[in-house]
């Protein structure tokens, strides 16, 4: 964007700034915090969230896409998310970072849940809070780096000379040391487009580390990155990051899987498996899972509840991806897990997106572009499409509407939607749940006998492994979206048959790895865009 802009910063109650931008609003959140620092005063970690038209709500900022001139964007400290949302005041961004975070007014009977929550957050510490950015961002070299880098640039001005960085070792590999400790605040295990990301991105800012004979002008820095980071996992599995030491050989001794087989995030997962916190280990958080069994059985606690499964995010990752646990012991486990809001929860601690709000908002977005380019399916499919998007003539609600889509949508992508969700009678029983305790994964849904298709059912829930994890959602829409918060929570992977289906959820709806596309769900993309 090139336009210049201006947006309202919110910083607290009756706090608030008008943040310029001259060359309009940056590309990333990275660069975009960065102004917010540098104009409005703000000091530690904190995420954004801005005012969407639509809702008239503020949602989770993921994307600068989402940002338009004369916006309003909300600034929350990171370490006093959940526990002002107790309140509705929000913590002076500004506040000194030594000083506790102030949640006002808050009522004495909440005052101990305050207050453990602001202990209990210190599990969040060592979690990521963005996803790989768009425009990778080139972080500030040390200062007698920059002093050369500067002096080169002048010359590649004035002449085009271009450093020639192979007869200084010295440089390149500070460059390197610093390019390999920003990969890291997004991940640990880039992709090869995303180093290419990240070598593009260094030779833009400094036109002068450009290479003569190399592809685009870059490739060597890209290869030269690759062998740094593998070097940097070795520094970091050394230094305890989980993230790392969990592939070590001596990690995988006497596993049946291939050693080779790395563990690491392949659904653009931002948090996959992050180190403990300071001053927690095992045995502190499995003390902690058995309060919150306790904490459970209790009734009008889901702030306790939600604080505690907070803190023990990181302990349940772990057990999730070293154990592997069967479903129906890890429910046992972890119960409160298994409801809507934790499962939300869930999904966005792993990937820093909500999940229902831009599932819903997406969904509703491309539902006429869907329509649309359904009606001008033929054959087989054509006709299959056709009887499903004609409920909607029968009963036309928002929730009718984004069911038929969704179906829709399978055959669409040569899928069948009955593998994805499958509909029963609450008359027969016992078949039903013989054929549920079977399915491997769905979605099931519960009609009255006789009831037609545009008739609301009587449960919709969500099965794995044979195991019904959740229950009463209410609509197949809902279901759909909390099916991939469940993949995600207990590190699943998509079923075969439903891979493009899935695949359209994850990347176009929910904008995770949405650059690295399918031919198929790039050619629908391109239509929905188009």
């Amino acid at each position: 964007m090139t336009d210049p802009a201006k947006l309202k910063i919110v910083l607290g109650d009756s706090d608030s700034f008008k943040l310029t931008l001259p060359s309009g609003i940056p590309n990333s959140i990275a660069d975009f915090k960065s102004e917010i620092r540098k104009q409005c005063g703000v000091t530690g970690d904190f995420r954004l969230q801005y005012l969407d038209m639509d809702f008239d709500d503020f949602l989770n900022l993921t994307s600068t896409v989402d940002l338009q001139d004369k916006g309003t964007v909300k600034v929350i400290a990171q370490s006093a998310y959940d526990a002002c949302s107790l309140s509705s005041a929000d913590t002076d961004i500004r506040s000194s970072t030594s000083s506790s975070p102030s949640c006002l007014p808050v009522s004495p009977a909440t005052s101990d849940v305050a207050s453990a929550s602001t202990s209990e957050l210190s599990s969040s510490t060592k979690l990521r809070c963005e996803t790989w950015p768009t425009n990778f961002p080139i972080p500030t070299f040390p200062y007698e780096i920059e002093l050369e880098l500067q002096k080169a640039h002048e010359e590649f001005l004035n002449d085009g000379t271009l450093l020639d960085i192979d007869s200084k070792p010295k440089l390149k590999s500070e460059i390197m040391k610093s390019l390999a400790a920003e990969v890291v605040k997004y991940k640990v295990y880039p992709r090869t487009e995303e180093y290419e990301e990240v070598a593009k991105a260094l030779i833009t800012k400094h036109p002068c580390l450009q290479e003569k004979g190399s592809v685009g002008g870059f490739y060597g820095w890209k290869i030269s990155l690759q062998w740094k980071m593998a070097n940097y996992r070795r520094t970091l599995r050394a230094a305890g990051c989980s993230e790392v030491k969990i592939n070590s050989l001596k990690h995988k001794h006497g596993e049946t899987t291939n050693p080779n087989q790395v563990k690491k995030p392949k659904k653009a997962e931002v948090n996959f498996y992050p180190d403990y916190p300071a001053g927690e280990n095992t045995q502190s958080l499995e003390e902690e899972r058995l309060a919150l069994l306790s904490e459970f059985q209790k009734r009008d606690n889901h702030q306790i509840i939600k604080n505690k499964m907070e803190k023990t995010f990181i302990y349940r990752r772990h057990e999730l991806i070293v154990e592997m646990p069967f479903i129906v012991d890890f429910k046992s486990r972890w119960p409160a897990l298994f409801c809507e809001n934790e499962i939300a929860a869930e999904f966005s601690r792993i990937t820093t997106v909500p999940l229902l709000q831009t599932f819903m908002s997406k969904l509703d977005g491309y539902t006429s572009k869907l329509a649309s380019i359904y009606r001008k399916k033929g054959g087989i499919a054509g006709r299959k499409i056709w009887k499903l998007m004609a409920t909607i003539d029968e009963n036309d609600t928002i929730s009718t509407r984004r069911a038929c889509i969704l179906r829709a949508l399978s055959v669409y992508l040569n899928e069948d939607y009955e593998n994805l969700m499958k509909e029963y009678t609450d008359t027969d029983f016992e078949n039903s749940e013989r054929d549920m305790a079977n399915t491997v994964i769905g979605i099931y849904i519960v009609r009255p006998e006789g009831a037609e298709a545009c008739d609301p059912p009587s449960d919709v829930g969500l099965i794995v492994e044979g195991v019904k994890v959740l229950q009463n959602l209410g609509d197949v829409t809902k279901a759909c979206a909390l099916l991939l918060g469940v993949i995600y929570s207990l590190n699943l992977s998509y079923p075969s048959e439903l891979k493009y289906t899935f695949e359209f959820f994850q990347k176009v709806l929910l904008g995770l790895d949405a650059h690295k596309l399918s031919h198929k769900i790039q050619v629908l993309k391109n239509k929905l865009v188009g």
